[in-house]
């Protein structure tokens, strides 16, 4: 039971001997555990569990009929669905690193944002960081401290993109964010749009076009787009992501 739990709960990994290395064991001695032929020692099976998020009964109970502790996405109810997704997102298609992002302003057509987000991975999962700018958050009357403007995203692999799902704080605001890779010198643009989990309000938009820039992993290297961070008038835009937004056509 356990070997066959083990192989259900690696298979959304695309190399054993990657998560062997994330799991700190040897792969030889893995490879005895998916076969059944060995057990683990109390303090590795810890381990398993605590990376899996499962418990002890992994060891005697189908993993289905026991589920991984309050982790939604890889409750067996979404894990098929959601699982893959999230632990697939390689280096290749979505490096880790700073990225610059801009869009138009969703309350103001004119103006535009400009802004820094982290992406970083913890175990074979892919998130995002970034920070409200303090202007954007002066607009909607709303705190201006570091606290108050994070915001946090869950990354997936989609078959032709990427999709973060955004959330700020205590899930206070929501948005979906679509991206895909465009051809440039350094291979560095994804193009997409953004989405705002708000009620239909004329003239308001909800859906609007977004482009991130990867700009490296050095924080020298993102300090000055952070002080650039905020409102922006489309001439001040960088030339290629003016392009990509492109200013004058209607998004659909």
């Amino acid at each position: 039971m356990f070997g066959e739990n083990l192989r259900q709960l690696s298979a959304p990994y695309a190399s054993i001997s990657d998560l062997s290395r994330q799991l700190g064991i040897n792969r030889t001695q893995f490879n005895r555990y998916l076969s059944g032929e060995s057990f683990p020692r109390p303090d590795v099976l810890a381990r398993i569990c605590n990376f899996f998020k499962v418990d002890a009964r992994v060891l005697l109970e189908p993993v289905d009929k026991i589920g991984t502790g309050d982790d939604p996405i890889a409750n067996p109810f979404l894990r098929d669905f959601f699982g893959t997704a999230v632990s697939n997102v390689t280096e290749d298609a979505f490096p880790s690193g700073f990225y610059r992002f801009s869009r138009r302003s969703f309350s103001d057509p004119n103006v535009y944002i400009v802004g820094l987000i982290m992406i970083l991975r913890e175990g074979s999962n892919t998130f995002m960081r970034g920070y409200e700018s303090v202007e954007s958050m002066n607009l909607q009357n709303l705190p201006t401290n570091a606290r108050a403007r994070e915001f946090r995203a869950l990354v997936m692999q989609q078959e032709d993109g990427i999709v973060l799902l955004v959330s700020r704080r205590n899930a206070m605001t929501s948005s979906f964010n679509y991206l895909y890779r465009v051809a440039s010198f350094e291979n560095n643009f994804w193009v997409g749009f953004i989405t705002r989990t708000v009620p239909e309000e004329v003239g308001r938009p909800r859906a609007l076009r977004m482009v991130y820039e990867f700009i490296g992993n050095k924080v020298s290297d993102a300090l000055p787009v952070a002080r650039q961070s905020g409102f922006h008038a489309v001439e001040d835009l960088l030339p290629f992501h003016r392009r990509l937004l492109q200013p004058d056509t209607p998004f659909f």
